[in-house]
């Protein structure tokens, strides 16, 4: 199944500089959350440093997400690979005061938008039919993997060494995808502006066109909801530190308990992908998202370390597998031209939220607790979830028009 994937060279070539990066931004977080936790012994506090890794996406994604509808998609990722290069390198001085650090992590959060919207533009072009939802698949399990790494190892190499080395190592990612991506995507759709025939619109119009699309259409609004379910669901990764804590589990702990989401997002991206038939999967994209936040109701009881990591686990299988899916639909409905616009605001929202939620539940975490605040996130989940997949439902049975019959 995977092996067919990663014989296309340059899907080859992004999957490798994501990992790479994606590991490097895990330890990152580890390094963050310890370090603010540690100076300020404040939940609010540690929530902001994880939030500002996830909300100034929002602007990079869905206000510059043309960019990569005009200029080569090589050349965007390229660039902002090389920026964040240089600004995680400037986190990485020693003794960084706080605010400074704020402010050079919101610029490489604003990085992250049009990167993001570029890559998963070019995604539908470099595999095309079922190449690309097992591509999606992996590279969901390799994302999860990395992060899942970055995690575990990060509390230790935090512990070990300090968080200006974490820092430092993360910028060496950057630097290394930038130069894979630039030496081995050669792919039509990467090197070339993909600019439609028809006349161009202004960057104003470009995002208020890719909102239209994202919101006109009942089917891609409810997709788009669900997707964006990840601000209830990254609540406990956020809330690590103070978690740890609440259990009485130290660094280690912190790290561990980071990574139980990616792991059980392997999980649940490979069986999705083997064992779920294709015509099932727009089936049980709904039912799955909400069911991932039912597992985050056991935290609120304080269960332990153990029991944690299996919620938190069960939680992130569900939560990926739905993903997958809801990624290939709305990709497969928009066509290239304006694609990198689409996903830009799909993708940029998904970060945003992530970050927003984190930074709410950081803030509620100070007032009751903050197993108690995990427990409310799944139930918030949930709760928003529901209305969403009973629209998709809806809007898959009526056969939506623009989406292919086999996202529906």
């Amino acid at each position: 199944m995977f092996r067919s994937v990663l014989a296309v060279a340059d899907f080859r070539w992004l999957w490798a500089g994501e990992a790479l990066s994606q590991a490097g931004d895990q330890l990152a977080r580890v390094a963050l959350a310890v370090l603010v936790f540690q100076r300020t012994s404040s939940p609010a506090l540690t929530a902001l440093s994880y939030a500002l890794t996830f909300v100034p996406t929002l602007i990079g994604g869905a206000l510059l997400g043309w960019v990569a509808d005009r200029v080569a998609r090589r050349t965007v990722m390229v660039a902002c690979d090389l920026a964040r290069a240089l600004l995680v390198a400037a986190m990485a001085v020693p003794g960084m005061p706080l605010p400074v650090l704020y402010l050079l992590l919101i610029g490489v959060t604003l990085l992250g938008g049009p990167f993001r919207a570029a890559q998963q533009a070019l995604l539908p072009d470099v595999l095309a039919g079922d190449l690309y939802v097992s591509a999606l698949a992996l590279r969901g399990m390799t994302i999860q993997s990395a992060q899942l790494a970055g995690f575990a190892c990060g509390g230790v190499l935090v512990a070990a060494l300090t968080p200006s080395w974490a820092l430092f190592i993360d910028a060496l990612t950057f630097l290394a995808s930038a130069i894979l991506v630039r030496t081995g995507v050669q792919h039509p759709a990467a090197v070339s502006p993909p600019t439609s025939s028809a006349e161009p619109t202004s960057a104003r119009g470009s995002v208020l066109a890719g909102v239209r699309v994202v919101f006109g259409d009942p089917a891609a609004r409810a997709l788009a909801v669900l997707s964006w379910l990840a601000g209830f669901y990254v609540v406990p990764e956020g809330l690590a530190a103070p978690y740890a804590a609440a259990i009485g589990t130290g660094t280690v702990g912190v790290g561990l308990l980071m990574a139980a989401d990616p792991a059980g997002s392997v999980v649940g991206a490979f069986v999705f992908a083997r064992w779920v038939p294709e015509r099932v999967r727009p089936k049980v994209l709904g039912l799955l998202a909400v069911l991932a936040g039912l597992p985050l109701l056991a935290c609120a009881a304080q269960p332990g370390l153990l029991v944690s990591l299996a919620a938190l686990g069960v939680s992130g299988a569900l939560a990926q597998a739905y993903q997958t899916q809801d990624t290939a639909s709305l990709a497969r409905a928009v066509p290239s031209a304006g694609r990198a616009q689409v996903m830009g605001i799909v993708v940029s929202g998904l970060v945003t939220v992530q970050g927003l939620g984190v930074l709410v539940a950081g803030v509620l975490a100070d007032v009751i607790g903050t197993p108690l605040t995990i427990g409310l996130a799944g139930v918030g989940g949930m709760a928003v979830g529901l209305p969403a997949a009973l629209s998709w439902h809806r809007a898959r049975r009526r056969s939506a028009p623009g989406l292919p019959e086999s996202s529906r």
